[in-house]
């Protein structure tokens, strides 16, 4: 079953080398390790010390593990969660990698592919998180990423509860990144469930973009970030208690889970997301 499972993500990222992880910051951080490596391979010191994170829309993880492998972590501007390009041109000449969700904060997709060819002028690695896209065959897309990492956790589109992957398409990176992820291990007893959720899969990645849809759609009144933009999850921008009041009334109303931000691992504003991606598994059947 487990070469069933590899052989389905080698589908989904176009990356031949996969590995299950017990969780998603382990993939995080193998993705990392293997990037300062090839600095130091390329230049027995590493003159390209940072690590660069989008300033909101990312993961917790993103700034903490650049420190633990002593590299910097180097903020890139973002039009809330969306990469600045221009800026990222200039930082990516000093950085030996980029790590990014797509989509930002879960909410609105990324321009992957000016992202990758920046960062590959730039002789950058990219890690792409495709947790929020897996199963997108145009957000999750391994010919713009070095590095694709993914979480099965739960509220994920795929929420098994446990785990996730790294993935690469070059044996190079992998076998630099096996340093990390060989020191764990996926626990095989969840292979059957996973193979379960990666079939529901493109049905419960369809439901939550049109939830997201009619979300948008309910709520067009109001200052939505990026509402032309795919995403799992709508985030709503209010300037006063009166907006802020009516749009956790409509949450409320329809049985809509809800953040309150400023937030890093969404935005870094006055607003709100509605945690579409936290609809469960089984909604998509009978909605």
């Amino acid at each position: 079953m487990k070469d069933e499972i590899i052989s389905e993500l080698k589908k989904l990222t176009k990356h031949n080398y996969i590995e299950l992880t017990e969780r998603c910051n382990t993939a995080i951080f193998a993705a990392l390790y293997c990037a300062r490596k090839l600095a130091l391979d390329d230049k027995h010191n590493i003159t390209k010390k940072a690590i660069i994170i989008p300033d909101q829309g990312g993961w917790l993880t993103y700034e903490k593990y650049p420190k633990m492998l002593e590299l910097e972590a180097k903020k890139v501007k973002t039009e809330h969660g969306i990469i600045d390009l221009k800026e990222l041109k200039e930082i990516s000449k000093n950085a030996c990698a980029f790590i990014y969700s797509n989509p930002a904060g879960y909410f609105a997709e990324q321009p992957i592919k000016d992202i990758y060819k920046i960062c590959k002028e730039n002789n950058c690695l990219v890690i792409m998180d495709v947790t929020g896209c897996i199963g997108d065959a145009k957000l999750c897309d391994g010919d713009y990423a070095d590095f694709t990492v993914c979480s099965f956790g739960r509220w994920k589109p795929i929420n098994l509860g446990y785990g996730g992957f790294v993935s690469t398409g070059k044996k190079e990176y992998f076998d630099k990144a096996k340093e990390i992820f060989n020191t764990t291990s996926f626990d095989e007893k969840y292979l059957p469930l996973l193979d379960e959720k990666l079939k529901e899969l493109s049905k419960r990645l369809d439901f939550l973009y049109k939830k997201a849809d009619k979300v948008k759609n309910d709520l067009k009144g109001f200052s939505i970030l990026h509402k032309d933009k795919k995403g799992i999850n709508v985030v709503v921008k209010f300037s006063n208690n009166g907006e802020k009041e009516k749009i956790i009334n409509y949450c409320k109303t329809n049985n809509l889970e809800y953040t309150l931000c400023p937030r890093y691992i969404r935005v870094m504003d006055k607003a709100i997301s509605i945690e579409i991606k936290r609809l469960g598994a089984e909604q998509h059947v009978t909605n």
